[in-house]
């Protein structure tokens, strides 16, 4: 797969090269590129369909400490590598704290946002307490066993999935892997700024996709953020699904984010 050397960064990323108008997608903490598989197959022929690794997951490695706003301008900085001055951004979770960013800080480069089960602010104490001690297991020398479950379960809660990607983060932290730069992307995530009340400068129109299940982002969440941007284009709530409805419902989630975008 290519790799754009921008930022300081080697992103892994990858691009259908289509035609139509550019969309990049972010994934959501400890996934990679291919969660969005199903959109790609889906959007691929009428949309130019940009997937990257961001740092520390997938073959993008994390070379030191960063936050949301350096993701954000890695995202710019692969637009900039590929010559697209303008592209809806879809996000999940992890993927649209990012995207939201971006939209703050370079808002004349997202045409619009997708945000799939994120939110703006941060999470309280104990959910962050909760976040470390996985961590510090994730680091060790001890197989996932019923934390990859846990962690499996909150994000997709599918069997068949959960089983690919545990397997997945197993060889991620084999001997050898980039497990250790997961401690950079988790000082990012447990440490990030809480953007609530900037939310309201926002300007492009805003979509939010979300799993009425989801127990790590609440769709709560979602609602307020819909309230409060100014141009809200309404909440998707996707029955049955946890946190990466993308990924388990794509048969809803698709037909919403191309009506979205056949939109604009």
């Amino acid at each position: 797969m290519p790799v754009a050397n921008v930022n300081g960064q080697a992103i892994n990323y990858a691009d259908n090269e289509a035609s139509g108008p550019p969309v990049i997608f972010s994934h959501g903490f400890l996934m990679d590129h291919t969660m969005f598989d199903a959109q790609v197959a889906a959007l691929g022929d009428d949309y130019r369909c940009i997937r990257w690794d961001e740092r520390g997951f997938g073959e993008t490695p994390a070379t030191g400490h960063f936050t949301y706003w350096d993701s954000a301008d890695d995202a710019v900085a692969l637009l900039d590598h590929l010559e697209i001055d303008q592209a809806v951004f879809v996000g999940m979770s992890q993927g649209g704290f990012l995207s939201l960013r971006a939209g703050l800080a370079h808002p004349d480069r997202v045409r619009a946002l997708v945000l799939i089960d994120s939110e703006p602010g941060v999470d309280p104490p104990e959910v962050l307490e909760g976040y470390s001690g996985m961590v510090g297991h994730w680091l060790s020398d001890e197989p996932l066993g019923p934390v990859g479950d846990m962690v499996a379960g909150l994000i997709l809660d599918d069997a068949e999935l959960s089983a690919e990607w545990i397997a997945k983060w197993e060889a991620r932290r084999a001997p050898g892997g980039p497990a250790a730069q997961m401690e950079f992307a988790a000082q990012t995530l447990l440490g990030r700024d809480d953007i609530s009340d900037r939310v309201g400068e926002l300007s492009m129109p805003v979509l939010s996709v979300h799993g009425e299940d989801d127990q790590s982002i609440t769709i709560d969440k979602a609602e307020a953020l819909q309230a409060a941007v100014p141009d809200g284009r309404g909440l998707v709530r996707v029955a049955g699904a946890a946190h990466a409805p993308n990924m388990t419902h794509a048969t809803i989630v698709n037909p919403a984010i191309a009506a979205f975008l056949a939109g604009l």
